[in-house]
């Protein structure tokens, strides 16, 4: 299973529309847009790659209170042991009317021999 489809499927639970990259329809009041950020190898052993870290963002975009929405994202992602490396709240956005919030999330895969 890749990355992204690891993280829809964590997603599809919360009921909220998710796209990739931008949100390319008509955006509802509350939405999640998910941005891959990297995909690494951090730890080394004889010059070969151990780990396989992958990294997104899952921006949370919502013309309501934002908190019950982001607790859920932060718990599904804990609860599948994915690390969670930032949360923030990004701020109101005045022309859209969308308070914007992100949670960074990492993922570690040993790799196969």
């Amino acid at each position: 299973m890749s990355f992204l489809s690891e993280i829809q499927g964590l997603l599809a639970p919360l009921n909220v529309p998710v796209e990739t990259g931008s949100f390319t329809d008509a955006a509802p009041d509350t939405y999640l847009v998910v941005v891959p950020l990297a995909e690494k190898f951090d730890c080394f052993a004889d010059n070969l790659p151990q780990v396989d870290i992958c990294e997104a963002r899952i921006s949370v975009y919502t013309k309501g209170n934002y908190t019950a929405l982001k607790n859920a994202v932060v718990k599904a992602f804990l609860d599948a042991e994915f690390t969670i490396t930032d949360r923030r709240y990004i701020g109101y956005e005045n022309e859209s009317g969308y308070h914007h919030y992100n949670v960074d999330v990492a993922n570690y895969h040993e790799m196969e021999e």
